[in-house]
């Protein structure tokens, strides 16, 4: 029900899914009024692979977290969650408020051991491929302490999800130099280095997130959020500019024709909607958010995350490797 289309969006999404992955089976948590007309062109097959959840309310885009989890236990969102805690599926993709979602799954489904707070995370481009950042947009306010917790768990996300044996871990700042930062930057790269078990790069600018330096870049939720945005903002402009300006002329015209290979495969890599479909890890569970103006294709990428992160169980393996990361010596868990 989530998003800036609701259903129109998320029920075809998730039809088009279901062809996509034989073995995949989907609950529809929201207004069965609002979906059931939706399903009309479904095969009789896919219908079995469907399953209509109704919910009596909707969590608002502008709604205050708090509220949601306080009011809001007949809501998509709500049930769509309590869905994975109760073990009736193994994943929740939403396109609704991403402070309703990350508060409601803390409050439902629970945090790792050793983890305060979720983080969500997701895939850039850079020169040779992606890399991974977070926070994102879950927690605006973050310590030192936090960002030491981010680091361990999206290294073992990536350690798993991209088979990579030691990522290089960076901390995002606005300069490489030691000095460089805030106070809580700086003691967030101490605790970093202090960790023998990840291999921390150091700090990496704006433009070091695009180069390959880091496999994961991590940083609080305000700063990733803008970064992410105006990243995105940006690869729409460079589309645009390079449409108005092949366009000026037949000439110009001729020669997108002679370019378009090239063009095509430069907008599928900058298209921010290819990955569309933000992890937010440290919790007892799979929660994959998608942006909330995303369209029919770019909610799929969402589905697709989820599929994969529940067929290679990313939660199990951090909470494994979180359990041999975080012991001291002596065998206690430390705490951050």
């Amino acid at each position: 029900m989530g998003g800036d289309f609701g259903p129109r969006v998320t029920v075809p999404a998730a039809i088009d899914a279901l062809r996509r992955h034989p073995s995949l089976r989907i609950l529809l948590v929201g207004r069965q009024e609002q979906i059931d007309p939706l399903l009309s062109h479904c095969t009789s097959i896919e219908l079995d692979r469907l399953a209509v959840v109704h919910a009596d309310s909707v969590v608002a885009m502008d709604e205050k977290p708090a509220l949601a989890l306080r009011r809001r236990k007949d809501s998509s969102m709500y049930l769509a969650l309590q869905a994975v805690a109760d073990g009736r599926a193994h994943a929740c993709v939403s396109a609704g408020n991403t402070g309703a979602l990350m508060v409601l799954g803390r409050g439902i489904l629970q945090t790792l051991p050793g983890i305060d707070r979720p983080a969500i995370t997701s895939a850039v481009p850079t020169v040779n491929g992606h890399c991974y950042m977070l926070d994102l947009g879950a927690n605006v306010d973050c310590t030192a302490s936090h960002l030491l917790q981010f680091a361990i768990m999206g290294s073992v996300m990536v350690r798993a999800v991209e088979n990579i044996d030691r990522p290089r871990v960076g901390l995002l700042n606005i300069g490489a130099e030691e000095i460089k930062g805030n106070e809580q930057v700086r003691l967030a790269s101490r605790l970093l280095a202090e960790q023998k078990q990840l291999n921390y790069v150091g700090f990496v600018e704006g433009d070091g997130v695009f180069s390959g330096r880091a496999d994961l870049v991590v940083c609080d939720g305000f700063v990733g959020n803008i970064a992410l945005k105006s990243s995105e903002g940006l690869a729409r402009l460079i589309s645009r500019k390079l449409r108005r300006s092949f366009g000026l002329n037949l000439y110009r015209r001729l020669l997108a024709l002679l370019a378009r290979p090239v063009l095509q495969e430069l907008q599928a890599q900058l298209d921010p909607g290819r990955r569309n479909g933000a992890s937010l890890l440290g919790l007892q569970g799979i929660v994959v958010k998608s942006h909330g103006g995303a369209n029919r294709s770019c909610f799929g990428y969402a589905l697709d995350q989820a599929v994969s992160e529940a067929q290679m169980n990313v939660p199990e393996r951090i909470s494994e490797q979180l359990e041999l990361d975080l012991q001291s010596r002596d065998g206690s868990v430390k705490t951050f």
